[in-house]
C-alpha cells in the first residue's frame, strides 16, 4: 500500500504532462493552418487586411491576440508569406503558467 501512495501522485503528473504537451501539439497545428489559410488569401487577394482577417477567423478564440503579419510582393508568381504567433499560457499550474509563444509561417505565389 506504500508504493502505491508513492507511485500515484507520480503518474498523475505524468499524465497532467502528456495531457498539456497534447494540448501544445494541437495549438500549434490550429496556428499552422491558419497561417496557410492567410497565406491563401494572400495569394488571391491583393488587400493584406484580407490575409490578416482569414489567418484570424481561423483560429477562432484565439484569434483576437494572434499577431499576423503579411508580406505580399505585386508581382504575380512570387510568395506571399505570411507569419502567425500565437502567446499559449501553458495551464497546468504545476509547470507554473509559462507562456509560450506558437508561431508557424506561410507561403503561395501571388495569383493575381
Amino acid at each position: 500500500m506504500i508504493e502505491f501512495a508513492l507511485v500515484v501522485p507520480l503518474v498523475l503528473v505524468l499524465m497532467l504532462a502528456v495531457v498539456e504537451v497534447a494540448l501544445v501539439a494541437r495549438g500549434q497545428l490550429m496556428v499552422i493552418s491558419a497561417a496557410r489559410e492567410g497565406a491563401r488569401e494572400a495569394a488571391a487577394s491583393p488587400d493584406p487586411a484580407a490575409a490578416v482577417k482569414a489567418a484570424r477567423s481561423a483560429l477562432g478564440d484565439a484569434g483576437g491576440s494572434a499577431a499576423v503579419t503579411v508580406h505580399r510582393p505585386h508581382i504575380v508568381g512570387q510568395p506571399a508569406r505570411v507569419r502567425v504567433v500565437v502567446r499559449y499560457r501553458v495551464a497546468a499550474p504545476l509547470f507554473g503558467g509559462v507562456p509560450i509563444d506558437l508561431a508557424a509561417s506561410a507561403a503561395m505565389r501571388v495569383e493575381q
